[in-house]
Order: structure tokens, then sequence, then C-alpha cells
């Protein structure tokens, strides 16, 4: 069973690693919110062990960017705040399990086996953010409702935004996943599927969802409501 921990406080987040290490588990141990979210979202893990308070992002909204991309990998919030308002809030917005610090190493593991008996969640059949839904079965996207059709690239590079949402991606990456190419700075397919994407799925709608970082890539993210 591979374990991610996601815990800025050295001590802790050492003892974690070393006791599930030798509990039997693969333990990877990050140290910040940012890259918790990375390795949450793109590893394949059986089980997140999330702190609240963390750097870069908070744990509240590192568990929401993985329930928004769809991911169904148990998560039990391990931290200090212990107000039952915290406690309630984790759990409705999708936690499985919410521990207090301090705590004991054998009801952290009583409860890690409980949740990873439940056996690993299928995965999800649906993509979304803001109104644009991907469905995966169906291969349909709709956005407000309405009806998008995609070419089989268009759905392909629509995914992999929807997976990574959030997360700049590079040229050399789009092309590599979504047309099993090495990246050629003379070819602009990317670019070409980027705006043909933007607009069926962005032109006619609010707010715009695809966002061009110069110098950088492209990223898929919902604005932030004032």
């Amino acid at each position: 069973m591979k374990i991610l921990i996601v815990e800025d406080e050295h001590k802790t987040g050492d003892y974690l690693s070393q006791g599930l290490s030798e509990a039997g588990f693969v333990a990877d141990l990050v140290r910040d919110g940012i890259e918790g979210r990375h390795a949450a979202l793109n590893g394949d893990y059986d089980l997140v062990v999330l702190d609240v308070m963390l750097p870069g992002l908070d744990g509240w909204q590192v568990l929401r960017d993985i329930r928004s991309a769809g991911k169904d990998v148990p998560v039990l919030f391990l931290t200090a705040r212990d107000r039952v308002e915290d406690r309630v809030r984790g759990l409705e917005q999708g936690a499985d399990d919410y521990l207090v610090k301090p705590f004991a190493f054998s009801e952290l593991l009583a409860r890690m086996r409980t949740l990873l008996r439940r056996g690993k969640p299928r995965e999800s059949t649906s993509l979304r953010i803001a109104d644009l839904e991907l469905d995966l079965l169906r291969r349909r996207v709709t956005r407000s409702g309405r009806r998008i059709d995609l070419t089989a690239k268009e759905f392909a590079l629509l995914e992999l935004l929807l997976r990574r949402q959030g997360e700049i991606l590079p040229r050399s990456l789009i092309a590599s996943q979504v047309w099993d190419m090495n990246f050629d700075s003379d070819t602009n397919v990317v670019e070409v599927a980027i705006r043909r994407l933007r607009a069926k799925i962005d032109d006619d709608f609010e707010p715009k969802l695809v966002r061009t970082v110069r110098g950088m890539g492209y990223v898929l993210e919902a604005p932030e409501l004032p």
C-alpha cells in the first residue's frame, strides 16, 4: 500500500514516514500544500494523510482540488485543529476521517487500515470544472448544459487539462501526452489545438477557463470569485 503524507512539521513528518514504513507501507513525504496537491493528483496512492495548516496551500484547498479533479483516494486529516467546526468542515469537504494531534500512532494505523479495507474506490467517470463537464464513459462534453462536439485529440487534450487543472502544462508535456511526440519548437500543433479547443469551450461562455502563461504553457482553472 502506497501512502502520501503531507506534513510541514519536520519532526511529525519524519515520525510518520518512519512509522508507516516500519508498518509495511510505502510512504512518500512532502512538506507543503503545493507539492502535496501535485503528488496527490499525479501519483497512484492508496491513501493521503493530510495536515490542514500547510505552507503554499492549506489542507482545505488541497482536498478541494483532489475532489474537483475526480480523484476518490481516501483522505485522512491529521491536524492540531481540534474544533468541532473544523472536523465538520473537513468531513463535509470530502475527507474520509479526521484525527487530532497529538495522536497515538496505534490509533492512526487502525483508522488507516479501516479506510483501506473499504477497498480502492472506483475511478470517477466524469471530470468537472466550473460548469464544464467531461463524461469519460459516453465521451461527451457539456458546458452550462450545452453539448460540445470535440474531435478525438481535442477530447484527449481537454481530459489532460482537466486531470491536471490548476497546473501550468508546458507545450512539450502536452505534445508528448496527447500526440505521443517529442516537442519540436517549429511545430505549432499544440497552439492550434488549444485555439480550437478554446473556440468550443470558452468563446461563448464565461468565465474563461483556458489561460496562456507566456513562456511557460497553458493552464485550465476557474477564476476565483471576488
